[in-house]
């Protein structure tokens, strides 16, 4: 059994454009261009590349650098020190009043940054002491301060020494 091949003749169909469309009842107008991804306003907002809903938050940082950034921000004469009135606890706040108007760690040049901040741990977890180093250009200082746990789980300041201006230093000689 053999079976003709026939080829039907089709006259080409005009493909729809996609810069113009009809619409029901208005003349053949074309439609404004629109970015890829649809009409304008339409889009996901957020940073470029990132799809919403897909972003990682943030790390929350550990409690003893949030600390030294606070300090560093009050010793450096950028935040008062009543800034620091909730966090602190005992004797800690009276140092920071000592310390702070000399602002030990304000810099005429480059801004004072954490380079550094290391805890050691109490055995119960209720007490931290920590040990930060603090660069101002060239120039590297040393802070240590200690963080205590209260009843309601917050940490807060207990002491601050910062190159030998801590508890005991009163006043420097003129």
């Amino acid at each position: 059994m053999t079976t003709a091949l026939t080829t039907a003749t089709q006259t080409p169909q005009p493909r729809p454009s996609t810069a113009a469309t009809t619409r029901p009842g208005s003349p053949r107008t074309p439609r404004p261009r629109t970015a890829p991804g649809g009409p304008a306003g339409t889009r996901p907002r957020g940073p470029a590349g990132v799809r919403p809903g897909t972003a990682t938050p943030p790390r929350a940082l550990p409690p003893h650098t949030v600390f030294a950034e606070r300090l560093l921000a009050v010793l450096s004469g950028e935040r008062p020190v009543h800034w620091m009135l909730g966090h602190t606890v005992g004797e800690a706040y009276e140092q920071l009043v000592r310390i702070a108007p000399e602002t030990p760690l304000r810099s005429l040049g480059p801004r004072p940054v954490l380079r550094r901040c290391s805890v050691q741990v109490d055995t119960d977890r209720t007490a931290v002491e920590a040990f930060a180093t603090i660069a101002t250009g060239p120039r590297v200082r040393a802070m240590a301060f200690r963080l205590e746990r209260g009843d309601d789980q917050r940490w807060r300041c207990a002491a601050v020494e910062l190159d030998g201006l801590g508890a005991t230093a009163t006043t420097r000689p003129a």
